[in-house]
């Protein structure tokens, strides 16, 4: 499994992970935080997972499943999360992850779905073999989640996947689904530490088996597409990708002024026309719920 570790390749991802990415629909990124923006992560996601776990089962943007040991309602993700903390805000401004979602899918970029997934300690709930949601709307470029992982992911609780299958047809997939259990047979398993990061195309077919371990495993989400095919095939409606937009120059310039990120070249945010902007608007929120902007068609 091919590995970058971003400590001797500052700038971006390199050719030969451009071409791993498209060949096997992931790519695994070492030692993209710094430690103290690691610690700083660390400690507001989990003030928002305290505040989640004391609300069960109606914490805002608070997802809650049945635990497959307990039974009771069980937190494994939270959505928003660049929204509800300042840490989120300056991490969606990472240069390094920024310059390499664009050599992947273009200048056009735009980030759409923020997260925190768990799996808490001995209720590691199962995440059955899936692509992610909204792969009707991949076009020309690639949609993809980065995940920043928090928390190692060891054999116990990381994630599995099968690599090429973003390019495998829906019946394969399909057939593969539909099998009873969690089978890690053609599988791999995606070993993070925290602080590193995993690029995963939306139409990677990967998943987790459930475990009891004492282990916890946080993962931010953050989702990029291209505003090109999001104008043409959505989800959303077109006014979404201006505020997405804002979202991210403001997200840049609160990483500027980030007290613990340091020796960084900020990145410079210019779309083509006619995705063109030239600076940032002030936000009365970062939170633009997706259901408010989903077209009808």
């Amino acid at each position: 499994m091919h590995q970058q570790d971003t400590r001797f390749h500052p700038t971006s991802i390199g050719e030969e992970e451009f071409l791993f990415f498209h060949e096997k629909g992931f790519l695994v990124l070492k030692n993209v935080l710094q430690e103290e923006e690691l610690q700083r992560l660390q400690q507001a996601m989990t003030h928002l997972m305290e505040e989640g776990l004391a609300r069960s089962p109606k914490g805002e943007d608070c997802v809650y499943g049945r635990g497959h040991k307990s039974g009771r309602p069980v937190l494994h993700r939270i959505e928003y999360v660049i929204d509800k903390t300042e840490e989120g805000k300056v991490l969606l401004g990472h240069p390094f992850i920024l310059r390499s979602v664009e050599k992947l899918i273009g200048r056009d970029l735009i980030p759409t779905w923020d997260s925190m997934v768990l799996k808490l300690p001995g209720e590691g709930m199962i995440v059955p073999w899936h692509r992610d949601d909204g792969t009707e709307h991949v076009g020309d470029s690639p949609i993809f989640n980065v995940d920043f992982y928090l928390d190692p992911a060891d054999l116990d609780t990381c994630l599995w996947a099968h690599p090429g299958s973003h390019l495998w047809p829906d019946e394969k997939v399909a057939e593969l689904v539909e099998r009873p259990g969690f089978s890690n047979e053609g599988a791999i398993p995606i070993l993070m530490e925290a602080g590193d990061v995993l690029f995963h195309n939306v139409l990677l077919l990967h998943g987790s088996p459930s475990n009891v371990s004492t282990k916890m495993r946080r993962v931010l989400y953050y989702e990029f597409r291209s505003a090109n095919v999001e104008m043409e095939l959505g989800p959303h409606l077109p006014e979404y990708i201006q505020l997405k937009q804002q979202v991210l120059l403001d997200c840049i310039e609160r990483r500027k002024k980030a007290d613990y990120v340091s020796g960084e070249t900020p990145y410079a945010y210019k779309p083509p026309e006619p995705f063109a902007v030239e600076q940032p608007s002030p936000l009365n929120t970062h939170r633009f719920p997706h259901e408010e902007f989903w077209r009808s068609d």
